[in-house]
């Protein structure tokens, strides 16, 4: 099969995604091109140069998160280009703007069938866009998933959402969770707690993500001011727009000596090693991967009910589940995992890596995006109308 793979958010969960994703296809015998912008990361490129000596052929797309009518208009045109030179089989896109760009092209030149995975709807951000923005963003959504062959939830739970949400056909649905490799997480030696500032004694909970509010950071710093235990320390790990908005908020509410923002890293299983909980304080997700890896490493979950993460943590065997933007249950969570004996917490850890070695391993995720595609080139599509 000759796949074109098109990315504008190739940061965090996503670029993690598409990069497992794409070498796995090519290692299992497929025609991987990429089409990716690499403005928001560039560290991005040192993932395409690896990407590339394992035989994918990548192509730089300068595509931009805002919209920009004009620029965006250019970056459609060039991806046509792309799709009369390439003739891929499958054009599969992923997120917002590349889901729009990607298909409007395959659209435009009638090549490829097109497979679109979301990694959750931006009109369900709230907390994020006005009325407006979402309201335009969801028949923008809609038109296109009319016109797409297959859709590719991460996780049960975001099926469930997508398909509730009324703006995609169920009939075109189909579930491919992530995947992880588990040795990148086991036996990792961790992070001394000296490097972080944090005393022996303490119990470190580790939230690690992009710092925006679908991530739910500032709710976490509002827990720790509940809990009552003074050894609760916060290490956050990941850059964003929001990290002034959280500072301050760590000295509003008193904790900022508890509170750790350690910025972008690049030893995540080390640090995730060296925590005794993750903390998953997020408002929206599709299949979080920090979930997915601290499962792998053996590490209690707290985490709220969102997508993917009400799948993969079974409450009170492999983690705590709360209520989404409940700071009570997150306080009431760490403290009960506080609580509890280090044979316990490591009870969960446990468990919750059997389940990931068993079930959300990366080949199975490669596999069943394989037989998602297989499935679109048939076109049976009773859910795609013709183009307008």
């Amino acid at each position: 099969m000759r796949i074109l793979e098109v990315m504008e958010c190739t940061i965090g969960g996503t670029r993690r995604h598409l990069v497992d994703l794409a070498d796995g296809l090519c290692s299992a015998g497929d025609e991987v091109h990429l089409a990716v912008s690499a403005l928001r990361m560039p560290l991005f490129r040192t993932d395409l140069d690896r990407l590339t000596a394992k035989g994918c052929t990548v192509h730089e797309v300068p595509m931009v998160r805002s919209i920009s009518p004009a620029t965006d208009w250019g970056h459609r045109r060039q991806l046509e280009a792309l799709l009369r030179e390439v003739e891929p089989d499958i054009v599969h896109t992923h997120s917002s703007k590349a889901g729009v760009l990607g298909r409007s092209a395959s659209l435009a030149t009638g090549i490829g069938a097109r497979v679109h995975t979301p990694h959750t709807f931006a009109f369900l951000f709230d907390a994020m866009f006005s009325a407006h923005k979402r309201f335009l963003f969801r028949r923008i959504e809609a038109h296109y998933a009319r016109r797409t062959h297959r859709m590719i939830a991460v996780s049960n739970g975001e099926s469930q959402t997508m398909i509730s949400s009324g703006v995609v056909p169920a009939a075109s649905v189909r579930v491919v969770p992530n995947g992880v490799d588990m040795s990148r997480w086991s036996s990792v030696a961790p992070v001394k707690r000296a490097q972080l500032g944090i005393p022996d004694d303490a119990l470190i909970v580790l939230v690690a993500g992009l710092l925006n509010s679908a991530k739910g950071q500032d709710l976490a710093i509002q827990a720790l001011q509940m809990v009552a235990s003074p050894n609760i320390h916060l290490v956050i790990a990941g850059d964003g727009n929001d990290l002034p908005m959280l500072e301050a908020l760590a000295g509003e509410l008193g904790v900022n000596d508890r509170v750790h923002f350690l910025g972008w890293r690049d030893d995540l299983p080390a640090l995730i090693a060296a925590s005794d909980v993750v903390l998953l304080p997020s408002r929206w997700e599709g299949m979080p991967y920090v979930v997915l890896e601290a499962m792998a490493a053996g590490r209690p979950v707290v985490a709220t009910r969102v997508d993917g993460a009400r799948d993969l943590v079974a409450h009170k065997e492999t983690g705590l589940l709360v209520d989404v933007k409940d700071v009570v249950g997150i306080a009431n969570a760490l403290e009960q995992l506080a609580g509890s004996s280090p044979q316990e917490r490591a009870s969960m850890g446990r468990l919750g890596a059997e389940r990931i070695r068993d079930e959300f391993c990366i080949e199975h995720m490669v596999r069943a995006t394989q037989a998602v595609f297989t499935e679109a080139l048939a076109k049976p599509a009773a859910a795609v109308v013709p183009s307008a």
